[in-house]
């Protein structure tokens, strides 16, 4: 596992999840953990905390972390689309509080080996499980697929100059590696976009990776189970790291707050300290949004 895993937002987490003695909560992004041990300390003795993972190696790792949680922790290995099913499966039935933090745990960056980071020369993979690779989407698929894909997940300004030099470059050779598109992207922006404090590949691995998993579509079904399964009384906290997610989130909860199904406790979304983004670079983006089921 990774050396640190500094989990965005715990404290703001716990203040709007506000989990309590013997209650069941659901962590649908459990990655390594790092939520899960708040919620976990504040449930005991009785409670009880569903924890989904797409990675199976991440859930092993969870059963021997929390092997103390054993009788309160019940990890499983599946996309959290399968929400509701998962929940039904184990005895989930009206539970007092959904987590979703859409962001990449530090394991699937720095240790999973498959090309999410632009930092590290590895292939380029980005899938949770199995489909479509990110190469299959660079070498296969046409110019403008590709520009639509990055402008579509990816918000890229340059999308279609990034889209012409992955076309032209594979002519040349097949585009394996995260370093070879690095390359390619460094090549298709110009000199000042190279510059800014984001880095120039950010957006296109972000719409490469979105791409791969199907990464918006499944946070569209899973959050109308994730209310579902609620109490009432039982809140919801959605962590983002992009635009495109949080609109989605924040349409989700406006739509079901007109309805009298929630009620937003976040007017705005709640972001990291100043100091928190100095100890964890990786939260600037992070917006946390949460409602309480009506």
């Amino acid at each position: 596992m990774c050396s640190v895993h500094i989990p965005v937002l715990r404290n703001e987490v716990i203040r709007f999840l506000e989990p309590e003695k013997d209650g069941d909560y659901v962590d649908c992004t459990i990655g390594e953990g790092g939520h899960a041990q708040a919620i976990l300390e504040k449930i005991l003795p009785k409670g009880r905390l569903l924890g989904i993972d797409l990675t199976e190696e991440l859930i092993e790792f969870l059963r021997l972390k929390f092997k103390e949680f054993e009788k309160n922790l019940v990890p499983v290995c599946d996309n959290f689309s399968n929400l509701k099913k998962n929940a039904e499966n184990f005895g989930f039935k009206d539970v007092s509080g959904v987590l979703f933090d859409l962001g990449l745990s530090s394991w699937h960056l720095e240790k999973s080996g498959k090309g999410f980071s632009f930092m590290r020369d590895e292939p380029l993979d980005m899938r949770f499980e199995g489909g479509v690779r990110a190469d299959d989407i660079v070498n296969g698929y046409s110019e403008d697929k590709i520009a639509r894909i990055l402008i579509e997940f990816g918000e890229e300004r340059f999308a279609r100059r990034i889209a012409k030099t992955i076309v032209l470059e594979r002519k040349f050779r097949p585009i394996k590696t995260t370093f070879q598109l690095v390359d390619v992207i460094r090549r298709a922006v110009p000199l000042s976009y190279q510059k800014r404090r984001i880095h120039f590949a950010t957006k296109t691995f972000q719409a490469l990776r979105i791409a791969v998993n199907g990464e918006l579509e499944n946070l569209k079904k899973a959050l109308p189970q994730a209310v579902e399964i609620l109490k009432p009384g039982g809140k919801i906290v959605v962590i983002s790291f992009h635009s495109l997610e949080d609109r989605i989130v924040k349409n989700f909860l406006r739509e079901n707050s007109r309805k009298r199904i929630l009620k937003i406790l976040t007017k705005k979304p709640v972001c990291p300290t100043t100091i928190e983004v100095m100890r964890n670079p990786r939260a600037r983006s992070a917006k946390l949004r949460a409602a309480v089921k009506i």
